[in-house]
């Protein structure tokens, strides 16, 4: 996809003439500006256009990438990885690194399946523009047109919300809306049908990254097909890309036998196979699971603009959409730097020489970091798959390697670079109340009979406080599979208990508050109420 630049000045002056004219007169105009140009406008400068990689610098990034890699997993004590390079459609570079799971046999190598996180975005965009080409959808479809089910907090917002408005991040749901129902079990339907309980932004003028929103924009593009998610996957892109170790489904990537497990990383810096994570839920957004050699393949259809191996899958104009920068997620941090953009599933950024780069990065706290790029332009992508929690090492190798490409050499410590920015993100989602210190005095609970009962909420649902003993739990989550958390004591009707899955970090508070009979009426739980959400209310 060449990336035409025209400078600032010439594309004003084309808009004024152009924008208060009907379209006979502006074509009768364009002919004489056309002629006028050179006597009447000033030239504007031209930049010079950025030499390409030549395939030596190529070459050389390429060799490169052992050491890198080795180099990160040494510092890191990463389990596995596996990295891929395409160049010009052809798989140049294709290696596992360590193992598949710590302190047992079995090497990652090219065909190992990884849980791939939030790289399941652009794959999902690709199969909506699969749609798109066909004629089923289109991208400024109304997601409740196909799913009536969709429902937000705002009427107007439910009834206008179009696909490309819940992939582009630009529907007003916050960041990690639904994402706590998840950590707790609820399934996608209930997810999806509680969802409008979130409060929103302004539609479409910020950006949030919604794992669930995101969501629904897949699944309303699936249900103009009349089909699940998952079999949609399959038929849409696949089957025809030949990506047979790919899916959507949990229980296919655990069916695998050459598969990556995921390893949590302990505060000692120690690496353990400890969770399972069943992203399912979310599938669109972040279920997906495929081998080195799979994501290849995604790569060179991407580069290939819809077409791999001479057929084309989907329609490159319905592709292209997908790598169109859609919205701005923030301003550029200072005044010389240039502002990011996000399309369809895809990061879209421009490097100092211009050049259009487009990637994702996919995480799981409890165990996988995940990255793929591409150069347009360059005709080359890289592919970056890690089986343990995100520390920054599988952007590290890709900013190493296109580093290497441009420079012959690494300019930045990448793995020190990138390390240090996501422990800044960890230590930005501590806790506001540090729960981990009992105060010098606290003040007594009540008797715990006291706070025994059942509280009610209508987004997380029932909330039940039990007593045994000298011991206080509540329980929380789907009826099929509830939670139960251990309360400890804190301070007075401050009780703290410890958060679960992708997004706990570390002790929380359940505060209860008394009512009219001097009992506890209701109980905030502050992990739970990051939205205005986690108040339970006895019944």
């Amino acid at each position: 996809m060449p990336v035409h630049f025209v400078s600032r000045p010439v594309r004003r002056a084309i808009i004024a003439v152009f924008c208060g004219l009907s379209l006979a007169s502006a074509l009768a105009v364009a002919p004489t500006l056309a002629e006028d140009a050179g006597k009447r406008l000033l030239k504007a400068p031209v930049s010079p256009v950025p030499p390409l990689f030549t395939k030596a610098a190529i070459d050389k990034a390429t060799a490169a990438l052992d050491s890198i890699v080795a180099n990160a997993m040494t510092r890191t004590g990463l389990p596995g990885a596996a990295v891929g390079v395409v160049y010009k459609d052809k798989v140049i570079y294709a290696k596992g690194f360590g193992v598949r799971e710590l302190g047992k046999p079995g090497a990652i190598d090219p065909d190992t399946v990884f849980m791939l996180a939030s790289v399941s975005k652009p794959i999902a965009s690709t199969i909506v523009a699969r749609l798109v080409g066909d004629g089923v959808v289109k991208w400024n479809d109304a997601a409740n047109t196909n799913n009536p089910d969709f429902a937000l907090s705002d009427p107007y917002v439910t009834a206008h919300a179009t696909i490309a408005d819940l992939m582009s991040h630009r529907s007003g749901l916050h960041t990690g809306a639904g994402d706590l129902l998840e950590d707790l079990g609820f399934n996608r339907d209930y997810i999806l049908s509680h969802i409008d309980q979130q409060p929103l932004d302004p539609f479409r003028s910020t950006y949030h990254y919604s794992n669930f929103g995101y969501t629904e924009g897949g699944v309303a593009a699936a249900a103009a097909a009349n089909k699940t998610w998952e079999d949609l996957a399959e038929t849409a892109l696949f089957e025809p890309a030949g990506m047979t170790t790919a899916s959507y489904r949990n229980t296919d990537y655990l069916a695998h036998k050459d598969r990556a497990h995921i390893h949590a990383r302990l505060k000692d810096g120690s690496w353990h196979a400890r969770y399972d994570r069943d992203p399912d839920a979310q599938a669109p957004a972040g279920g997906a699971s495929a081998s080195l050699n799979d994501m290849l393949r995604f790569m060179r259809l991407q580069l290939g603009n819809g077409t791999l191996d001479g057929k084309e899958i989907v329609d490159d104009a319905a592709l292209a959409a997908s790598h169109v920068p859609q919205v701005i997620p923030g301003p550029p941090r200072s005044p010389a730097a240039r502002a990011g953009f996000y399309g369809y599933g895809w990061n879209v950024s421009y490097d100092d020489e211009g050049r259009a780069r487009l990637g994702h990065s996919g995480a799981f706290n409890l165990g996988a970091a995940t990255n793929i790029g591409f150069m347009p332009g360059e005709d080359i992508a890289i592919v970056t798959l890690t089986n343990g929690r995100p520390i920054g090492v599988a952007e590290a190798v890709a900013a190493a390697f296109f580093d290497v490409a441009q420079n012959g050499k690494q300019t930045v410590d990448w793995v020190g670079f990138l390390g240090h920015i996501f422990e800044s993100m960890d230590a930005a989602e501590a806790p506001e109340v540090d729960y981990t210190d009992l105060p010098a005095r606290p003040n007594p609970a009540r008797n715990l009979t006291d706070y025994v009962g059942s509280y009610a909420n209508s987004y997380y649902g029932p909330l039940v406080v039990s007593a045994k003993g000298d011991a206080l739990s509540m329980t929380m989550g789907p009826e099929a599979a509830p939670t139960t958390f251990a309360l400890t004591h804190f301070d007075g009707n401050t009780f703290r208990f410890e958060t679960i899955g992708e997004n706990a970090n570390g002790l929380a508070g359940a505060i209860f508050s008394a009512g009219k009979d001097d009992k506890p009426s209701k109980v905030v739980l502050d992990f739970y109420d990051r939205t205005g959400l986690g108040t339970f209310v006895r019944e």
